[in-house]
């Protein structure tokens, strides 16, 4: 039977005030991005200097000034390392402040970000950086001799001169079975229009929002839809190592929003039963193609977080490595068990969605998207490039089903 694509363009985007507006090449653009991602993190910090921009629970607490600073004397110390523009450097280091500092480092520097996930084993995380002929490891120091070395340290150096289309960040793909980590290209473009789409989704506020991001920070989902997003609104991210301190740093640090993957959420249930705190707004549950099951979890979990977070908006986001960890979203505040088991969302942003298939005609067949937010190949990959992308369209892997009003449900 011959395959169809069949596709289901934006009629309607009530979660995007930002202008977009359909390029030749027939993807949604939008209209008023920085040159670079670099470039809206500096404004941020001028605008914000005094505010906190990262807090890690029984460690430091940095403003965005206090930030900038040190992220840009680690990128002077990569620079006299001979680190430069478009040079890859490796981050793997555990979650916290010194984390966010290395990552901007990388950034600042010129170079292009490489995450790498600290709680892969030492093997495989090797094959990554690796595969990603990273030309610098930061690590922290806290290794095996011979494994990276610790922060850098020098004058304090900024590289600005990056482009809308070029590579910003190398995200991998989790591991599966029967697969290795993949090198996934996201450019300037990809980074920022992943946060506005999350901005506007979200509608996240300007006037001090305070993220506890308890989503791994080396994923798309927890870099660059709740981090980034967070300080492109001013934000204050919060970050938890230990999760058994969670409970007291929702109230302690005034959360007003929480950022988790079901999983994450369904761990924390012991010690999140019988709390109550009133001042968390948004409640968002993150998911990608390995937690789709999981992400379906209704009765416990999502009930309990509805009794710990009375007054929340409870949200999830579904996305891939490869569309910068976003593309469709869904309220859960009013979803029933059966809708929970199915429904995956609407897209949002600029994220389209297609159906491709013998029966794509029909409304079901493999969820594909396009967007400013979908990576445009995989890294030093040809032939996985050619095999995932139809022109613009990316092949998600996942049976869906789309119905007349964009809804995509998933399809056992």
């Amino acid at each position: 039977m011959s395959q169809l694509l069949v596709e289901y363009p934006h009629t309607r985007n009530g979660w995007c005030d930002n202008p977009l507006a359909r390029a030749a090449d027939g993807i949604l653009r939008y209209g008023n991005l920085t040159p670079a991602l670099t470039e809206l993190l500096d404004i941020q910090v001028h605008n914000f200097a005094g505010r906190e921009a990262v807090v890690e629970i029984g460690g430091p607490r940095l403003t965005y000034r206090e930030l900038w600073y040190s992220a840009s004397r680690i990128a002077g110390g990569l620079q006299e390392h001979g680190i430069g523009y478009g040079d890859r450097v490796a981050v793997r280091m555990p979650v916290g402040v010194r984390w966010v500092q290395a990552f901007l480092g990388a950034l600042l520097s010129g170079a292009v970000p490489v995450l790498v996930h600290d709680g892969l084993p030492d093997a495989l995380a090797d094959r990554v950086i690796h595969d990603a002929s990273a030309d610098f490891v930061l690590d922290g120091g806290g290794r095996a001799a011979g494994f990276g070395e610790a922060l850098p340290d020098a004058a304090a150096f900024i590289d600005d001169g990056a482009s809308l289309g070029e590579l910003a960040l190398l995200s991998y793909t989790s591991p599966g079975s029967d697969t290795a980590p993949r090198g996934v290209e996201l450019t300037n473009e990809n980074l920022l229009s992943a946060i506005w789409s999350v901005v506007g989704a979200l509608d996240l506020p300007t006037d001090g929002l305070r993220n506890l991001v308890l989503l791994p920070l080396a994923h798309a989902s927890g870099c660059v839809d709740q981090l980034l997003p967070t300080f492109a609104v001013g934000g204050t991210v919060v970050l938890t190592p230990d999760r058994s301190l969670v409970p007291q740093a929702l109230v302690a640090e005034r959360i007003d929003m929480v950022a988790a993957t079901p999983s994450i959420f369904a761990g924390m249930l012991p010690g999140l039963a019988g709390l109550r705190v009133e001042q968390v707004r948004q409640v968002c549950s993150a998911g990608h193609r390995a937690e789709l099951a999981a992400a379906t979890a209704c009765g416990s979990v999502a009930d309990t977080l509805r009794e710990v977070f009375p007054a929340a908006r409870q949200w999830s986001v579904w996305g891939a490595t490869e569309t910068s960890g976003i593309g469709l979203a869904r309220d859960d505040t009013a979803l029933g068990c059966d809708d929970h088991a199915a429904t995956l969302g609407f897209a949002f942003g600029g994220t389209e969605v297609a159906l491709w298939g013998p029966r794509a005609d029909a409304g079901h067949g493999e969820l594909l998207c396009r967007g400013p937010n979908v990576s445009p190949r995989y890294w030093n990959d040809p032939q996985t490039t050619e095999s995932r992308f139809t022109g613009p369209w990316f092949h998600t892997g996942n049976q869906v089903s789309i119905d007349d009003d964009g809804l995509v449900r998933r399809v056992s």
